[in-house]
């Protein structure tokens, strides 16, 4: 979703809409609230018995809540820039939402947990299968593996196209940066497009 809308006082801002995404317990719900300028939209239900044998909380095990349809933010980036966050679900039982959040979407997160790297390969095989432009933002848990970002980009068999953005989910600052770098990549990403489908003279 990218929009751009004019009326009698002048051009309205544009609007464009960014996936936040991976492993249940990576961060979601807490960077969409870390950056939104708005009162975030969080469908957060408490964890039940229901889960369990379902739901991998393993090195989560304190968490008590999870996202059951998505989280909802906005943020503007610059003058003009604004970005719309929905945050996915991250359970294995919720992924069939993911298609009907990606709708229109121009880029995504894809936030990680040095912890569970492994959780994190679902979401960047989903994008990288629809050529969908993404970040891996590291999500630095206190108990975390202090891990370099080529060690991450090597483990989970990033190209070297995908930025890697080490980061505190918790941290407006940081969360404002992981946008912005993500912005800049789908700009490089839709100007190499470009180019390559470019007729030669």
């Amino acid at each position: 979703m990218a929009s751009k809308r004019s009326d009698g006082a002048g051009s309205a801002p544009v609007a464009v809409k960014i996936l936040i995404a991976g492993g249940f317990g990576v961060g979601k719900t807490t960077l969409v609230g870390a950056v939104s300028e708005i009162r975030p939209l969080q469908t957060e239900e408490l964890l039940t018995d229901r889960g369990l044998g379902v739901d991998d909380t393993g090195g989560v095990e304190r968490k008590t809540t999870t996202t059951v349809a998505m989280d909802f933010g906005r943020i503007t980036i610059r003058a003009g820039l604004v970005l719309y966050l929905f945050g996915t679900p991250g359970q294995d039982r919720f992924w069939f939402m993911w298609d009907e959040l990606s709708y229109g979407a121009l880029g995504a997160v894809v936030l990680a947990d040095t912890r569970r790297l492994t959780d994190s390969f679902p979401a960047v095989d989903y994008f990288e299968n629809r050529g969908l432009p993404f970040v891996v933002g590291v999500n630095r848990f206190d108990d975390g593996y202090d891990y370099t970002t080529e060690e991450i980009r090597e483990a989970l068999d990033l190209g070297e196209e995908a930025p890697v953005v080490l980061c505190d989910a918790r941290d407006r600052a940081d969360g404002k940066e992981v946008l912005t770098t993500l912005m800049k990549h789908i700009l490089a990403v839709h100007r190499a497009r470009r180019r390559s489908s470019a007729p030669a003279l």
